[in-house]
C-alpha cells in the first residue's frame, strides 16, 4: 500500500516522477473507468471522494514544515459537492488520466495560487 510519505511526493512531483510509484485503491483508477462506475452507480462518487479527502489529508499531515500550514480542505469558498463536481469534471475532460489526477489538481486548486 502506498505510504503517506509517497503519497506526499506524489502529490508535489511532476507528472514524471509520479508515474513511478504504484498508487492503490479507488484512485488508481483511470477516469474512464471513475466516468463508467458512477454512469452505472452515481453513489459510488461519495466512495471516490473519501478516497480523495483521505490522499489530500495525508499529504497534508505530511506536508514538510512550512508547506501548506493552514491549508483547508473545505473551505467555505469551495464546499465538498462542488469538490465532487471539481472531480467529476476533470475526468470527464480527461479519461486518459487517473483518478488520483484529478485529486491532485483539486488539491493544486484548494492551495490556490502560488505567491
Amino acid at each position: 500500500m502506498l505510504s503517506v510519505t509517497s503519497a506526499i511526493g506524489i502529490l508535489l512531483s511532476s507528472p514524471a516522477t509520479a508515474d513511478t510509484v504504484k498508487i492503490v485503491g479507488l484512485g488508481a483508477s483511470t477516469c474512464a473507468h471513475f466516468n463508467q462506475e458512477i454512469g452505472e452507480n452515481p453513489a459510488l462518487q461519495r466512495d471516490y471522494f473519501a478516497w480523495a479527502q483521505g490522499f489530500m489529508s495525508g499529504a497534508l499531515i505530511r506536508a514538510p514544515q512550512g508547506v501548506d500550514e493552514g491549508l483547508d480542505l473545505t473551505p467555505p469558498s469551495f464546499p465538498l459537492q462542488e469538490q465532487v463536481d471539481f472531480l467529476r469534471a476533470f475526468c470527464a475532460k480527461n479519461q486518459d488520466q487517473d483518478y488520483m489526477d484529478a485529486a491532485r489538481a483539486l488539491y493544486r486548486r484548494l492551495r490556490g495560487p502560488k505567491t
